[in-house]
């Protein structure tokens, strides 16, 4: 086995997903031509030429099956960690299934999403991957790609029938992380999604209150403010103390927050 300097990109992977039982072998995030042919991954045509069909496993094989995940899944995981987008879609045409999960509840997709490996859940969602799905901290691929400001991993996967509603462990929605996080890219492509713009999470608070009173009240938090109002958030949803988005604001100084509640019709 080569030391830990060999393959700097397999310890990345490992440590983001913490996946020692995945890496069969020691060797699933090499590329073919950097692996010795006996460490590379299963099922994969290592040949310069034309890989060749491989039969499928029988039924219940647990030379390929572990736990209902099989070796080709478990590589494609540590791929997608990797960043490796060619390894990535030959494990997907070898038969890799983009719904397999982690012992965390994590698909290939939402750990790539975690990553900012775009490319890469981009080629997922092509594959079919369950754009809802949500691991067992209920992350989804819209979820974690809202609170990353990643505008156009969001738009993909509304475009692959999304739920913009769908609530994170706090009950709050991708409106709340991208309103909280200050993105207003993230925010305009969510309310023309149909994101109700009133939802209240766990904590009692709305998108406005989020971006109000966890914000710095910058510009960006301010066009965030303006775009919740535009979309007809209630300016007068008070949080579980009374305190009003105008009364929050006024308590920070944000004159301009201040103006945009008055005008509408925030007190």
């Amino acid at each position: 086995m080569s030391t830990p300097t060999a393959h700097p990109r397999r310890l990345k992977a490992a440590e983001a997903l913490g996946l020692g039982t995945l890496l069969l072998g020691g060797a699933l995030l090499a590329s073919a031509g950097a692996m010795p042919p006996g460490m590379r991954p299963a099922s994969i045509a290592t040949s310069p030429g034309p890989a060749k069909p491989r039969p499928s496993p029988p039924q219940g094989s647990t030379a390929r099956r572990t736990g209902g995940v099989t070796a080709l899944d478990r590589n494609l995981l540590v791929a997608a960690a990797a960043g490796d987008l060619e390894l990535v879609q030959r494990l997907i045409a070898a038969g890799a299934s983009a719904h397999a999960q982690d012992e965390r509840g994590r698909t290939a997709l939402l750990v790539a999403v975690n990553l900012r490996h775009a490319r890469i859940a981009r080629a997922l969602m092509q594959a079919g991957a369950d754009v809802n799905h949500q691991d067992r901290e209920s992350n989804s691929a819209i979820l974690l790609a809202a609170a990353t400001n990643q505008v156009e991993l969001v738009r993909l996967a509304l475009a692959h029938g999304g739920d913009p509603n769908a609530m994170d462990r706090y009950r709050g929605t991708a409106l709340t992380v991208a309103a909280q996080r200050g993105n207003p890219e993230v925010v305009r492509l969510l309310l023309q999604a149909g994101v109700q713009v009133d939802h209240v999470n766990g904590l009692g608070w709305t998108a406005l209150l989020e971006a109000i009173v966890l914000g710095d009240g910058s510009a960006r938090y301010e066009q965030v403010v303006q775009l919740l109002l535009d979309a007809g958030a209630d300016a007068n949803l008070a949080d579980r103390d009374g305190n009003t988005p105008t009364r929050h604001a006024r308590q920070r100084g944000y004159k301009t927050m201040v103006k945009m509640l008055m005008r509408a019709r925030g007190h």
